[in-house]
């Protein structure tokens, strides 16, 4: 296994919507207590309008050592040059801090794996007259399976996975080898009643089990059809992991015990209105080694 040299990823992350939606000074404030709390890394998707170096950029500026992960950007929302012209801007002006996830993100067209790898070359091929960033422009990919693992390993420094079990951990790490960085995501809920826990699972995970290349992941997990439509038990359980914060803990080292270089948590169940604070606290208190 590995980790990016020069960047302090740490073992755990945040992953997180809920910046969506907020203010950009609530957004500071809450960038600036999760760097307080001793946390090294915060990943942020592409979906409700926040442009994806924008964003990464303004969360940068608001702290002063947090490395910041694109979870991910998507190919279609900028053409490869602004891509790379974006990422090197941010290297440059955060060095080791920034790391740009990449993925498909259902781009009309193309293959996945196609779309994914011609955008590559796009932005390798980039050429301009800004100086040389002072640290490097690092590149991830959101992989699951086989080809596009191998991809990641090859063209990038690694690969980001979603809705994944520690099982699909192990393989992924099998295939990239030793030598490529695996950044999980894993969802948590803080419930301790089954029926209630499961309920929200499942709300959380039904826009996933209906798209198909979630499905084709799922199938590829191990999950029949038939667990996948009806949001079976098995696995609601394994993608999301509810329970107390001593049950919550111990099932997301298995990612690391399974290969994983670094782990992004996914607080959910949080109430319209609310904050995922409190349990970002609690959680850096059990996993983080000393709050700086």
């Amino acid at each position: 296994m590995t980790t990016i040299e020069g960047m302090r990823l740490g073992r755990y992350g945040i992953w997180t919507f809920d910046f969506e939606g907020l203010p950009a000074s609530r957004i500071r404030e809450s960038a600036q207590e999760l760097e307080e709390l001793g946390w090294p890394a915060i990943w942020v998707p592409e979906t409700d309008g926040r442009e994806a170096l924008t964003h990464a950029g303004f969360l940068l500026a608001s702290t002063r050592n947090l490395a910041v992960v694109n979870g991910i950007a998507q190919i279609g929302s900028r053409g490869p040059r602004w891509t790379q012209g974006g990422a090197a801007l941010l290297a440059d002006a955060y060095p080791d801090r920034h790391l740009l996830g990449l993925g498909f993100g259902g781009v009309p067209g193309p293959k996945p794996l196609t779309a994914v790898s011609e955008y590559l070359d796009a932005m390798d091929a980039v050429t301009n007259g800004n100086p040389a960033p002072q640290g490097p422009t690092r590149r991830l990919l959101a992989a699951y399976g086989p080809k596009m693992l191998e991809l990641a390993r090859d063209r990038t420094a690694g690969a980001h996975t979603y809705h994944v079990t520690p099982e699909h951990t192990a393989q992924a790490r099998e295939i990239l080898g030793d030598d490529s960085f695996l950044g999980v995501e894993h969802a948590v809920l803080f419930e301790t009643d089954a029926e209630k826990a499961r309920e929200t699972a499942r709300e959380h995970l039904q826009p996933y089990l209906t798209q198909p290349y979630n499905i084709a992941k799922f199938r590829r997990l191990g999950y029949t059809q038939e667990e996948i439509d009806g949001a079976a038990d098995r696995i609601v359980d394994d993608l999301v992991f509810w329970g107390d914060l001593e049950t919550i803990t111990a099932k997301l080292r298995e990612h690391l015990d399974a290969g994983a270089d670094h782990v992004g948590i996914q607080v959910i169940g949080i109430a319209p209105g609310g904050s995922a604070m409190p349990h970002w606290r609690r959680l850096a208190e059990a996993l983080l080694p000393v709050a700086a």
